[in-house]
């Protein structure tokens, strides 16, 4: 999701310079300094005919924003996500599922206070609801989607193939926003399909022989399908908090996204009856640790997009593929082949690419 864009910090103007005393020598100066304390409290300097004097009264420095904090608190997000989803790929004796509804009860218990504090109510606006609830339905499907890909294939693979998003949210806003769909566009929409081809490897390309996979590839073509699910859903997230605006509290979108979270969750497990306690201490502290993560991911977010640009901050957010490929290699002993290395650069060089445009597009 792309929180409120902020603006930049304001440029300062040095104070002017003070005016020159032509008093006359002997001249007494009680009477300039009570018509000078007579000028500041009324707001008007006399010899500058002005209100008020920009040689008396002085602008209230503000602090500058450090430069890149934005970026930076971007690069945590991005660390924190990567992490959580390592812990998803750890988890052994519970379900994507299960471990999505862990998450929006630990998500939920942190935002009732938020929206009780900001007095926002829990509802939101009449014209709005139904955006909310779609917002909800759509993110959380989303979420389960790319945990169960977690699980399924590779971190790299599945991470690589879910930002293939921004591509998608660029055709959705065509159709549904009505936005421009250049060239540019459709360029960066075939990179990301070579992208995914080279990652998910279909027999009919590439032949039978998936030996070098790890798995089978009846569960790497699962996952590979989940994050394609993933990204899709994502994209016409992002289209409704876009046609959302303004109007509708940050909060209060997380808060239908993690209820209706929860009870899709709660119906699927019902359904297929995959409802169990981890028996593992460890997946216990796995899960508290995917919502820790998780949050911290969010918080980070939406922090930096409140000081940058959404540009930069999407293509930081790249960091995320990065973060996969050495936590696989390091942590899950899993080098990523060639055809994963070749379709990550095609994705992100998509989405990168499409992301740059937009921003240049929007900046003229």
């Amino acid at each position: 999701m792309w929180p409120l864009e902020s603006p930049g910090a304001a440029e300062l103007q040095e104070p002017g310079l003070p005016l020159t005393d032509d008093t006359p020598p002997g001249a007494s100066e009680e009477p300039a300094a009570a018509e000078a304390a007579e000028t500041l409290d009324s707001g008007w300097c006399w010899p500058c005919r002005s209100s008020p004097c920009g040689s008396r009264v002085q602008p209230a420095k503000k602090k500058a924003r450090c430069p890149g904090l934005g970026l930076f608190y971007t690069l945590l997000s991005a660390f924190f996500f990567s992490v959580g989803s390592l812990f998803v790929k750890k988890v052994q004796d519970v379900h994507a599922v299960e471990i999505s509804a862990f998450r929006c009860v630990f998500q939920m218990l942190v935002i009732i206070p938020c929206l009780i504090y900001r007095k926002t109510g829990f509802i939101g606006p009449k014209g709005q609801r139904i955006f909310l609830f779609l917002r909800g339905i759509l993110g959380s499907t989303a979420m389960i989607l790319l945990y169960y890909a977690f699980q399924t294939t590779s971190l790299a693979d599945a991470t690589v193939i879910s930002f293939s998003c921004p591509v998608f949210t660029a055709i959705f806003a065509w159709i549904f926003l009505k936005e421009k769909y250049s060239l540019w566009d459709a360029l960066f929409t075939s990179f990301a399909i070579i992208g995914v081809i080279l990652i998910v490897r279909p027999p009919f390309l590439f032949g039978s022989n998936t030996a070098e996979m790890v798995e089978s590839y009846s569960d790497h073509l699962k996952g590979s399908m989940a994050s394609v699910g993933h990204a899709l859903f994502a994209a016409f997230t992002l289209i409704i908090l876009r046609k959302m605006g303004k109007s509708v509290e940050y909060f209060l979108s997380i808060w239908y996204y993690v209820v209706l979270g929860l009870v899709e969750c709660v119906i699927i497990l019902f359904i297929t009856g995959e409802w169990r306690l981890p028996y593992c201490g460890l997946d216990r502290l796995f899960l508290i640790l995917i919502g820790l993560f998780g949050l911290a991911g969010q918080v980070f977010l939406t922090k930096a997009l409140q000081i940058e640009k959404a540009g930069p901050v999407a293509i930081v957010k790249t960091m995320d593929v990065v973060f996969a490929f050495i936590f696989q290699i390091i942590f899950l002993n899993d080098v990523p082949t060639w055809w994963t290395v070749g379709g990550a650069l095609c994705v992100v060089a998509s989405s990168s690419g499409a992301t740059i445009h937009k921003w240049c597009q929007n900046s003229k």
